[in-house]
């Protein structure tokens, strides 16, 4: 197995999980999401990140990872022929030098969901590399910025009128923002099934939450598009509102993660 492939393949079966919240201070003190309490090398460890391959006929691959709230999702796709290839996420933590995933969802590999490992990483600045491998992974953001930056579930959506509440359960659709890249996912914990994921750049400012699309797994030829909608955190929770991709109009309720307390 090619050792480039360190941060998104080490990290597909890496894990173990905690559950933890407090309000993430300065730039986020604004939102009422709940927050982490990270340690010193978990708020370095927070944001986006990226790295590169060469696929089979000689393509650049551009990985993405959002490591945001104590959750990662991490995604392979070709900028050159906007081909989705594949992405794999979950919850994790970091102990001394030690980076912990539990796997939730894989596109390319369910039966890997679960799976735990623990990898030992050295973060300098804004580069990681991991033990083993001489790939260098630089940082995009620190995740620090923004009203929406975390992690966030889907809870809530309006069909003919009403307000149809969600609660949590095996089916999940996650958003993962860092502060200048988001990534949703749609997938079920219990059976390992992948349903699909788009994601890219994005900027919210004064009520206006916009999607710069990079990859969509569904369809390729989204890529290049960009969404815009109304947004508003109120009572813990981020309300989206507009048109979707496929110009319907959709009233979405978002309610932040939280890590779980025992292994899965």
């Amino acid at each position: 197995m090619k050792n480039f492939l360190i941060f998104p393949l080490v990290l597909l079966f890496y894990a173990s999980n905690m559950e933890y919240a407090e309000n993430l201070s300065n730039s986020q003190a604004s939102n009422s999401k709940q927050k982490i309490n990270y340690s010193e090398a978990t708020i370095g460890l927070q944001g986006a990140w990226t790295s590169s391959e060469t696929n089979e006929i000689g393509d650049d691959i551009t990985i993405t990872t959002i490591v945001m709230d104590g959750y990662l999702a991490e995604t392979f796709y070709n900028k050159k022929t906007n081909e989705f290839v594949k992405t794999f996420g979950g919850y994790w933590t970091v102990k001394d030098s030690v980076f912990s995933l539990t796997q939730e969802f894989s596109s390319s590999d369910s039966s890997s969901v679960g799976k735990t490992r623990d990898l030992i990483f050295d973060l300098k600045g804004d580069t990681i590399t991991f033990k083993g491998s001489d790939k260098i992974w630089t940082r995009i953001d620190d995740g620090q910025k923004g009203d929406l930056n975390g992690a966030w579930l889907i809870s809530g959506r309006e069909r003919d009128g009403d307000m149809l509440r969600r609660s949590p359960g095996d089916r999940k659709t996650m958003k993962i923002l860092s502060g200048s890249r988001f990534q949703w996912i749609a997938y079920n914990t219990a059976t390992g099934k992948f349903s699909g994921t788009g994601g890219g750049t994005y900027t919210a400012k004064k009520g206006t939450y916009t999607e710069h699309i990079e990859f969509f797994s569904r369809d390729n030829s989204r890529v290049g598009a960009s969404l815009s909608f109304q947004y508003e955190v109120k009572e813990n929770e981020w309300h989206h509102r507009g048109l979707s991709s496929k110009e319907k109009p959709i009233y979405e309720i978002w309610s932040p993660r939280i890590m779980p307390q025992k292994e899965p």
